[in-house]
């Protein structure tokens, strides 16, 4: 490879080539390369520019004489290297461990006896890098330093991991559990305020758990803009290690029985006039919620002062405590919330912290500080509102749990964070500008996709010591058993699109995968959280090794579990460390995809590049319907035979192809909702107007109605039938 610039791109992660979704080989131009290169800062425009940036990262890699993080396995000694000057004449290194534990561990290694991994010239200057190998230490985060005996002196933060995730006790001991999929906004009651909510969960646990059901998967629950209550995505959040507030049951809030002037608001006919409009709407009216949840909520924050906060309280205590526990992080969230509302206040031109004066973009500016300090009780108030949601997305989970689930509440990691939001405002160095994420062109976009969320500098990422990856691992699963990665290729690679160029001319950006998921293993084992990975399209063979390695639950959508003549897998070859389910959040309903709802759709949104590949999708649709009936009636699940017309859409159908899953072998298998009704919405296409849409469709019926219905238990009852490796139809 003579290309400096080719050179450039590799010693950064960035690829050169890839495999399309046929597995072709396709290209990456330079001109790709040295846009992704100026989004991480680099300039490489031409051949010099290239060779003097390498010669630049080839000095950063040997002036830094102990690396930022070394990620090691349990019972097996730690290997770290330094970067030792020849010069300096140094005979020995002596080592300190500080463990979590507080726990000192020290020695000793002679440099002549260390195992030597290469060496350089710099600037006219030697250099050996040589390995020192520390004795097996606990599983945890652990800070090491190393001081050479003429002075030389550097930290590391050693992270010491599991061989695997953790395991649902029930799964270990040979269950296969089943559960169902929501998205949480969309569920309907009778007394929530037009929006699903945390109580609505509640509610849901209550009446699946008795049916057998193991599991409830929920959308991203990510915390959005309270200032701008418009911005819907989940997908798209302002901060994915914090909680969407507008989730948060505000009757169940305990001030809300303290707090007279709030239950008098609400029990006014004009407000109960409001809510009920708000319940009745075929969307949800987020502006509209908003604004009444958040006329309480702040009515509850100052009765939550005055009498607790003020008077020291036990329930005082603890909001105190929370803050504590959620630390900076929180504080920083919270300021941006603050800001947000406070700038949106002086006019549409401010609608993120891109658009903000310079001295509010960066949290760490004198007048941020200022911010805080003369705002305190609305910093708070946000503090406060991430308590009350934490609070009540544990107990559901509680509730789960109580109520017999082996497994409970199963959360969604959303693969990045809105550009203008408070994750990528609170650590400016490590989400990148010039650059999104996307995907390649597959069979669902031919165009490419381009998600307009920022990369992570995967540099960046490691010299942060994978702080702000932990942070977002451990805060998820505070409050869930199993998460759900969107995208989980993502800890090995993302397709960048630089600004400005269409999203088929990104590529690929690597990330250090053997480190993150054996962090994820570690946190996954700590809070005793089972991980699934969204593993679809393309992906390459060392995810799919590390996934098995780790035993990371693969996820399987029967839509695409086809083999290479059309034919739908028998559900006992189906993986059996997965999770399947029929289809998902970004996918057609079983309905929409059985009627072909979303191949229309596509065609009037003129996704298609010619009609001939219209035609085609619609062919296959066919040939997928007559394929996924032959698969059913070899399960002995429905009666029908070639050449006879295909059924319309029923819940016979629906029973037929859920039990169908439910027989096959994977671990666990999920049904969504809507699928429970025959709901033909929501039928989107992500990156258009209808992903937007989607956000805002309720389902067709309440939460209570649903699991009354007949059609509803008798589908239900075949999957837990199935899932005990039982035919419904014996």
């Amino acid at each position: 490879m003579n290309n400096p610039i080719r050179q450039l791109a590799q010693l950064h992660g960035i690829a050169d080539s890839y495999l399309d979704f046929r597995a072709r080989p396709k290209e990456v131009s330079v001109e790709s390369q040295v846009a992704i290169l100026a989004a991480l800062g680099i300039e490489a425009a031409d051949a010099a520019a290239a060779q003097s940036a390498i010669d630049q990262h080839h000095t950063r890699r040997w002036n830094g004489f102990v690396p930022p993080v070394v990620v090691a396995t349990e019972d097996k000694p730690i290997a770290v290297s330094l970067a030792v000057p020849v010069d300096l004449a140094a005979k020995k290194v002596d080592w300190n461990v500080k463990l979590e534990s507080g726990e000192p561990r020290s020695g000793t290694a002679q440099l002549a006896k260390l195992q030597k991994l290469e060496e350089a010239q710099v600037d006219n200057r030697s250099y050996r890098r040589l390995a020192v190998t520390l004795p097996a230490l606990p599983l945890g985060y652990h800070t090491a330093s190393f001081a050479l005996d003429t002075g030389l002196h550097g930290t590391v933060r050693v992270v010491v991991t599991p061989e695997q995730c953790f395991e649902a006790h029930a799964i270990a001991a040979g269950k296969k559990l089943w559960g169902i999929a929501v998205q949480l906004y969309s569920l309907r009651a009778d007394d929530n305020w037009g929006i699903g909510d945390f109580r609505d969960l509640r509610q849901l646990i209550r009446l699946a758990a008795p049916m057998g059901c193991g599991i409830v998967g929920l959308n991203p629950l990510h915390a959005l803009m309270p200032a701008n209550p418009a911005h819907i995505s989940p997908y798209s959040p302002s901060n994915r290690q914090f909680l969407n507030v507008l989730y948060i049951s505000v009757e169940d809030v305990p001030d809300f029985a303290e707090c007279e002037r709030a239950r008098k608001r609400v029990a006014e006919p004009k407000f109960q006039a409001m809510l009920k409009e708000l319940r009745a709407t075929r969307n949800v009216d987020y502006v509209r919620v908003a604004a009444a949840k958040f006329e309480i909520l702040s009515l509850l924050y100052a009765s939550f002062r005055k009498r607790h906060l003020a008077e020291n309280t036990p329930r005082g205590e603890a909001f105190r405590q929370f803050q504590e526990i959620q630390g900076e992080p929180l504080r920083l969230h919270a300021i941006y919330d603050a800001l947000d509302g406070h700038l949106r206040l002086q006019g549409p031109q401010y609608w993120g912290w891109p658009s903000w004066p310079e001295e509010y973009r960066d949290p760490t500016t004198p007048a941020v500080q200022r911010f805080a300090r003369e705002r305190v009780e609305d910093v708070e108030y946000f503090q406060y509102l991430q308590w009350l949601a934490a609070e009540q997305l544990a107990g559901a989970q509680s509730a789960a749990r109580e109520a017999g689930m082996a497994i409970g509440l199963y959360g969604d990691v959303a693969v990045g964070a809105n550009p203008a939001g408070s994750e990528t405002w609170s650590n400016r160095h490590l989400y990148l500008q010039g650059a999104s994420v996307g995907a390649p062109p597959d069979a669902l976009a031919l165009k490419g996709q381009d998600w307009g969320i920022p990369p992570q500098d995967p540099n960046e990422l490691r010299t942060q010591q994978y702080e702000p990856f932990i942070g977002l691992v451990r805060n998820m699963m505070r409050y869930v058993a199993a998460l759900r990665f969107d995208h989980v290729m993502t800890l090995y690679r993302l397709w960048w699109v630089p600004r400005g160029l269409l999203s088929k001319d990104g590529t690929y950006v690597h990330y250090p995968l053997a480190d993150l998921i054996a962090i994820l293993a570690l946190e996954s084992q700590r809070n005793h959280c089972i991980v699934i990975g969204e593993d679809l399209g393309t992906v390459p063979e060392a995810m799919t090794e590390a996934m098995e390695h780790y035993r990371a639950y693969h996820y399987k959508v029967l839509m695409f579990e086809q083999l290479d003549d059309g034919s739908f897998k028998r559900p006992d070859e189906y993986v059996q460390h997965a999770m399947a389910v029929v289809t998902t959040h970004d996918l057609p309903t079983l309905r929409g995809w059985w009627e072909g709802s979303d191949v229309t759709l596509r065609a009037q949104l003129d996704l298609y590049p010619s009609d001939e590949l219209r035609q085609q999708a619609h062919d296959a649709r066919v040939r997928d319907r007559v394929s996924l009936l032959r698969a059913l009636v070899a399960a002995g699940l429905w009666h029908w035979r070639d050449g006879e017309p295909l059924p319309p859409y029923s819940a016979a159908l629906s029973r037929a192809v859920h039990a169908f899953i439910g027989l096959s072998s994977a671990n666990i298998a999920l049904l969504q909702i809507e699928d429970l009704i025959g709901m033909t919405d929501p039928v989107n296409v992500p990156g258009t107007d209808t992903e937007h849409a989607n956000w805002q469709r309720k389902v067709t019926a309440s939460v209570t109605d649903i699991f009354s219905s007949n059609e509803a238990k008798d589908i239900l009852s075949a999957m837990d039938t199935a899932r005990k490796g039982v035919n419904p139809n014996a």
